[in-house]
């Protein structure tokens, strides 16, 4: 009987360990080789501190994504809650709407920033005719931080919507009756009760800004951020050993982020995930 068990189990098992393998042990074990094969050796895991472009790339990523994400959190925490808390017409199209840049890939997402904000773009317009001097910021810092704001929202929203959802809204009604401000509610109440939520999304949105290449490879022209850094070394210095280095890298901070925001909440992360 347990035999049987055990083939049963087996068979489930057998896709899942095959996918694991073919797409993602495999792929990694020669990453990892890859990236110690260079003249450089197993120091090469360290240029992201040793030589001075990497490190800068290094540090714009990662500061550009955590400011991504606190102001991603900012702005879907407040959007999200007026849209659990309220019923109007059009809300159902105006959630489908914020959530819509989920169907953009990358590309087309720094194509409507250079479209909002790049040479030819309405804000460029708008200020020529005013000002007689065109803003164009698209090719930015600022350009690179809307559009990874631009995918971000959506991802976080959609999980402090559905934590919102779960808030119990009698603890609010108690903590008011014994005299806390709207104030207190929030930072004593609702922020603890969407705590899990929070953490789970903005760890999602850290992750995916961290690793986003196609809004980069749209606006990043003068910028080096960790993807577009990764990408020259492969393609332009045909740097195999130090791409393959920066992306195990890239991969580490990036699951550590992951694994102390699902220490945090539980198992929130991969649930939104």
């Amino acid at each position: 009987m347990i035999s049987i068990f055990s083939s049963r189990l087996f068979y489930l098992l057998l896709p899942t360990l095959i996918v694991f393998l073919a797409f993602f042990l495999i792929p990694m074990v020669q990453l990892v080789i890859v990236g110690g094969s260079g003249e450089e050796g197993v120091m090469a895991y360290l240029t992201f501190l040793t030589k001075a472009r990497h490190f800068e790339s290094m540090v714009a990523t990662v500061l550009l994504s955590a400011v991504v994400t606190v102001v991603a959190l900012v702005v879907s925490t407040i959007a999200g809650l007026f849209l659990v808390r309220n019923r109007f017409p059009g809300r159902e199209t105006l959630v489908s709407l914020l959530t819509f840049p989920l169907a953009f890939p990358g590309v087309v997402i720094g194509f409507l920033i250079i479209m909002l904000a790049g040479r030819q773009g309405l804000i460029g317009s708008i200020t020529k005719s005013l000002t007689g001097d065109k803003v164009v910021f698209a090719y930015s810092m600022a350009g690179l931080f809307l559009g990874y704001l631009y995918f971000s929202i959506p991802r976080v929203i959609l999980t402090v919507m559905a934590t919102a959802e779960k808030l119990d809204r009698s603890l609010e009604e108690a903590a008011k009756s014994l005299g806390a401000n709207q104030w207190r509610v929030i930072v004593d109440v609702m922020l603890p009760a969407l705590k899990p939520g929070l953490i789970a999304s903005g760890a999602i949105c850290f992750a995916t800004s961290m690793g986003a290449f196609g809004t980069a490879f749209t606006l990043a022209t003068n910028i080096d951020v960790l993807p577009m850094t990764i990408y020259t070394e492969f393609t332009l210095n045909a740097n195999f050993a130090g791409a393959a280095s920066l992306s195990i890298v890239l991969g580490l901070i990036t699951w550590v982020a992951l694994f102390i925001a699902r220490s945090l909440s539980g198992s929130t992360v991969a649930a939104s995930g």
